[in-house]
């Protein structure tokens, strides 16, 4: 079984309806899992077993649910290039969209002059008997060309014995041109006293205008929607030069290989991630990190595909080539977000799944009970239709999708990269936040400060013993020892039997006599007493340093001192937490007197030391079982237990893979300012999306009661139906620009 998510583009989209009908019916092809359509991007994530499912079934699924039709990726372009392909063709949709609407426009201005030939005396001279024929025959054109694809979809639907928008739009427009073809040919049959029955040419034209109007408006907003994936896709450049047998060639990005010497010029644009092989320069990584000052970057140092080159020229080696770069995987983990629904958008797509069908009842019982009441059959069509046209299931399928595209976007502009529409939902609500740490609120580059011998050692004994070892370690504290021993020209002696033990140090066998490194704990878990080595290490807790304790053959040896300054921004960030009524705990393997020290320096509230890897998961559920919402922040492998356990897990990027796996939100830039905005956003964003349903739901609520007639017995009042298609429109506009404020939100 190989599962795999697969994107395509969906065409013919334009309600919840239609959302929901697609997604059942790729969910119905075998072999696939899950599919989710948004309609903001007009976009499905399909997930599949790639063994079982060709694209070629979800094809033919999309084309037998109605009157879409599924875009397939080209392999063969780049991500810039199936970018542009999308925009090009979102483009031309609403040139033609922009088209349309003018020419109904026209159209309709012309038969609303005929429809009130005395109020225009250019048209005095015509003929009445003239004006309804000429009426007819402009409103056919209008009808025929410029909503003929209104009529096209809902007869699509109507085969498959669906219904959507373009149904109540067809219905309605249709009836009254029908009615009105049939009054204008047989005038006896309607009508009524002594007068000619009215005609509603001008209200099916005024309709489709209105209509593809707000469609118009709708579409060029949602483009908008999406501005931040078309930013992210651009930062890369679509060529790279490339150094191969001694020669500077211009090669696209996507073949660039892993291993290759790229150059990179004053100015340019960063291709892929790499690691600087000569020269310096400073990058601005503004667009992919929120980060405003350029980063100084010499050799050695790492360089992330899209950053922009400042006023230096380098050569770098790639370390990550396509899907695989930071800007790959930020691209990649957007569009996910964008795909999945939040818990409420799923409520408002089941009740769009029968809106439709029900708002047809509404509208017929609305004629019956006009007729059944002995008003003019005009006056009941007329409600018939407002009915009809007023009713709009896009405002409830776009209300989330949109708030989401946009939130999700605006968060990748400032580094923060949101996996799960949930997570949109569940953020804002955080009590607590848990921070780990070394690498989350240190630096998590640490250095040794101080070496302590016990008796009958020397330093460079201690820091050779400790060298050997930790040889053998990944964790950051044996990066430091490691290279404190560099510096000092000490190398490290051959070890056998190396083990580590998580939250604790490292056991080894160096030339047969057994070594332990770690806390203080560990020695004494181990039956060897540290007292010998107290002076030193109490004192260097007590400063907020970290202490590794040293042991041969089950006496203490040793110590050193290994401080990890604290991020410049970690105390403002929990000051801003706590301003926003957020409690913060720190978590931490390391000893009590080290981590109360950095939770003072910090402004923590409660502060847990001394937790084992398996413990901080533990803590996390003990917190959830008291009520809290619980974010969870780290950046180590662990971390990742903790991070999947709380309600929202934030990995650092620059932690380890497995933490970011774990993760529901990973922190590209590192600066802790950003776990604050991520709940920030995720507040405005649940007030925009519940903003958005209610007025989606008070729209339809209040607007079909009053289309139908409610209002005719106390106040006199009907409405017009070409008020309601203009109020139908702006209501799935005002939804999308209710959106667009999240763009800075951020």
């Amino acid at each position: 079984m190989q599962n795999e998510k697969w994107t395509f583009g969906i065409e013919g989209l334009h309600c919840a309806a239609c959302v929901r009908r697609v997604e059942q019916a790729l969910k119905a092809v075998p072999g696939v899992t899950d599919a989710a359509v948004n309609l903001a991007v007009e976009e499905a994530t399909v997930s599949v077993d790639a063994d079982l499912v060709q694209t070629g079934l979800l094809e033919k699924a999309v084309s037998a649910s109605g009157p879409y039709k599924l875009i397939r990726p080209d392999p063969a372009l780049s991500a810039e290039s199936a970018e542009k392909a999308s925009e090009t063709r979102k483009r031309e949709e609403l040139l033609i969209l922009k088209r349309r609407t003018a020419a109904g426009a026209v159209l309709s201005i012309l038969i609303m002059a005929l429809s009130m030939g005395h109020s225009f005396p250019l048209l005095n001279r015509l003929p009445h008997a003239a004006s309804g024929p000429a009426a007819w025959a402009l409103t056919t054109v209008l009808l025929a060309w410029v909503g003929s694809g209104f009529f096209r979809d809902a007869w699509a639907a109507a085969r498959r014995r669906t219904s959507d928008m373009n149904t109540l739009v067809a219905v309605g427009t249709g009836s009254a041109y029908v009615y009105s073809t049939l009054a204008l040919v047989f005038p006896g049959w309607f009508a009524s006293g002594d007068g000619l029955p009215p005609l509603y040419f001008d209200t099916a034209a005024m309709i489709i205008t209105f209509v593809l109007l707000g469609r118009t408006l709708e579409t060029a907003a949602r483009r908008r929607t999406s501005e931040a994936m078309t930013g992210l896709v651009r930062l890369r450049p679509p060529t790279a030069r490339v150094i191969r047998n001694g020669l500077e060639t211009d090669t696209p990005a996507d073949r660039v290989r892993i291993g290759d010497t790229v150059v990179v010029r004053p100015g340019e644009r960063v291709p892929v991630d790499g690691r600087i092989l000569d020269g310096r320069s400073s990058v601005d990584e503004s667009l992919m990190t929120g980060e405003s000052l350029p980063v100084a970057k010499a050799a050695g140092d790492r360089v992330t595909g899209g950053t922009l080159n400042g006023s230096g020229g380098f050569r770098m080696t790639a370390t990550a080539v396509g899907r695989d770069t930071v800007l790959g995987r930020m691209i990649r983990v957007v569009r996910e977000a964008q795909a999945s629904k939040p818990a409420v958008q799923r409520l408002a797509d089941r009740i769009a799944s029968v809106f439709v069908p029900a708002v047809i009842a509404a509208a017929a019982v609305t004629l019956a009970v006009w007729l059944a009441a002995g008003r003019p059959f005009s006056d009941g069509l007329t409600a018939f239709i407002s009915v009809l046209i007023i009713a709009c299931p896009c405002a409830m399928g776009i209300a989330t999708p949109a708030a989401v595209t946009v939130a999700s976007g605006a968060a990748a502009r400032q580094g923060i990269l949101i996996r799960n529409a949930e997570i949109l939902e569940t953020a804002g609500r955080a009590d607590v936040v848990v921070f780990d740490k070394t690498g989350t609120v240190t630096e998590g580059r640490p250095k040794v400060t101080a070496v302590f011998a016990a008796a009958g050692w020397n330093e460079t004994e201690v820091l050779r013993t400790a060298a050997s070892v930790e040889s053998r370690s990944e964790h950051p504290l044996a990066a430091a020892v490691l290279k404190e021993a560099e510096i000092r020209g000490i190398r490290p002696s051959p070890v056998e039997a190396f083990e580590a033990l998580p939250g604790l140090g490292a056991s080894a066998t160096i030339g047969g006599r057994r070594i332990l490194i770690g806390s203080p704990r560990l020695l004494r878990d181990a039956g060897v007493n540290p007292d010998p080595l107290a002076e030193s290490t109490d004192a260097w807790a007590g400063s907020g340093m970290t202490v590794m304790a040293l042991a041969v053959d089950g006496r203490p040896a040793g110590a050193i001192a290994v401080s990890d300054p604290v991020k410049p921004d970690a105390a403002a960030s929990v000051a801003a937490l706590a301003a926003a009524g957020v409690r913060t705990v720190l978590i931490s393997g390391d000893n009590r007197r080290t981590t109360e020290t950095v939770g003072r320096a910090i402004g923590a509230d409660e502060t847990l030391a001394e937790v084992l890897p398996d413990r901080k998961a533990e803590e996390v559920k003990r917190l959830q079982d008291g009520g809290a919402t619980v974010i969870m922040v780290g950046d180590g492998i662990n971390d990742a237990p903790a991070l999947a356990t709380a309600d929202v897990g934030i990995a650092m990027g620059s932690g380890a893979d497995a933490a970011a796996d774990a993760a529901d939100v990973t922190l590209i830039a590192g600066g802790l300012r950003a776990v604050q905005q991520t709940i920030r956003l995720s507040a405005r964003t649940r007030r925009i999306i519940r903003q958005n349903l209610f007025w989606a739901f008070a729209y339809n609520t209040i607007g079909i009661p009053v289309a139908a007639g409610l209002l005719v017995p106390v106040f006199g009042i009907r409405m017009n139906p070409a008020l309601a298609a203009l109020a139908m429109s702006l209501s799935s506009v005002s939804v999308v620009l209710n959106s667009l404020r999240l763009r800075h939100a951020a």
